[in-house]
């Protein structure tokens, strides 16, 4: 069985740009794509924190070290600059890779510049 899981995530990013007339995709520091493993082009889901709107779009690579995050296209009218948002990008594999899978998880400050990496996330209390 194939199961679909989470390759990488850039948790929350600071919306810099919507540009509702700019082809559609949205557009991510070079440098944080390089660091999770998201390729230019590809699929990702967008959560944004601060309106609960879920989207899908692609990325595509912005300015290395420039920080934005620009939500393009029909997508922008799911967020402002200013919103948080999480961004990930999801990768198929079989069941036996699955169980050994880590996925890349990005975290960012305010001004989307690189605070830490990690390979899992902590277990969420009760």
């Amino acid at each position: 069985m194939q199961l679909n899981i989470l390759k990488a995530k850039i948790h929350r990013a600071t919306v810099t740009h919507a540009e509702l007339h700019y082809e559609g995709s949205c557009a991510i520091d070079g440098r944080l794509l390089d660091i999770s493993g998201i390729r230019e082009y590809e699929q990702i889901h967008i959560y944004n924190v601060n309106n609960g709107q879920r989207f899908v779009t692609y990325a595509i690579r912005g300015e290395e070290g420039s920080g934005v995050i620009s939500v393009n296209g029909a997508a922008a009218h799911c967020a402002q600059p200013g919103d948080l948002v999480i961004i990930c990008a999801y990768g198929v594999c079989e069941e036996a890779e699955a169980a050994k899978y880590k996925p890349t998880l990005v975290y960012v400050d305010r001004d989307n510049a690189l605070t830490h990496t990690n390979r899992s996330m902590p277990a969420q209390a009760a």
